[in-house]
C-alpha cells in the first residue's frame, strides 16, 4: 500500500486524520526492508499530552530514533499520521507469532525474540499513560478499531491479523486498559 493509498483507507473508514509534517517520507528504511507487511500492531505511549505524544512518535528520543510508528492516536480520536515506512516500533518478536498472523489463527504465547517486526508490522501508538488507571475515551477506541480495520480492509486481511505489542514480544505489556480479544471483536464486527 503506498502512502496515499494509506491515507485515503483510512479517511475513507470514516477517520480525522492529521498529516505532520513529512510523514510520507519519514521512515527508518535506510536500516533495513519494510515489507512484506503482514499485520497491524497496536501499542500505547506511555506519555500524557497529545502535542507532546505526537512529537515523541515522530522525532523519536534518545537511543530510538523516529519515527516510532505510522499513526497517533490521540485521546480525541484523530490519527496523526507521523511515518510510512519502516518505524521503530515492534522490534525483535516471536516468529510463532508472526507465522500466525499470516495464517489468520489464533495467537501462540510470544516466548521468544528473533524476528524484525519493524519489517512486518504498521503501527498505531496511542496515547495513553499505560498504567491501567488513564482512561481510554469511546472516541479513541473507536479510533483504534477504525484504523486496523481500514489497513486489515485495503489488504483484505481478517482481525487475527491485527495484535497488540504485548503478544508479539515477551515483557511488553501495551496496550494496557483493555483487551485485544475485545478490539479483534470490534475489527471483525466493522468488516462485516
Amino acid at each position: 500500500m503506498s502512502a496515499s493509498s494509506f491515507l485515503k483507507a483510512l479517511k475513507a473508514e470514516g477517520l480525522t486524520v492529521v498529516q505532520v509534517g513529512d510523514w510520507r517520507d519519514h521512515n527508518r528504511d535506510h536500516k533495513g526492508p519494510w515489507g512484506p507487511v503482514h499485520g497491524v500492531m497496536i501499542h500505547h505511549t506511555a506519555t500524557r499530552g497529545s502535542a507532546r505524544t505526537v512529537e515523541i512518535c515522530r522525532e523519536g528520543y534518545e537511543g530510538l530514533p523516529g519515527p516510532l510508528c505510522h499513526g497517533v492516536i490521540t485521546k480525541d480520536g484523530r490519527v496523526h499520521l507521523v511515518g510510512y515506512g519502516r518505524a521503530n516500533h515492534a522490534g525483535l518478536g516471536d516468529d510463532d507469532v508472526l507465522r500466525a498472523v499470516i495464517a489468520e489463527k489464533g495467537l501462540p504465547r510470544d516466548n521468544e525474540s528473533n524476528t524484525d517486526g519493524n519489517r512486518h508490522f504498521y503501527g498505531f501508538e496511542c496515547e495513553n499513560l499505560g498504567d491501567g488507571d488513564d482512561p481510554w475515551p469511546a472516541a479513541q477506541l473507536e479510533a483504534i478499531e477504525r484504523a486496523a480495520a481500514a489497513v486489515c480492509r485495503h489488504h483484505g486481511w481478517n482481525e487475527r491479523s491485527v495484535i497488540g505489542h504485548l503478544e508479539w514480544q515477551p515483557g511488553k505489556v501495551d496496550p494496557r486498559g483493555f483487551t485485544m480479544a475485545s478490539m479483534r471483536e470490534r475489527i471483525r464486527d466493522r468488516l462485516k
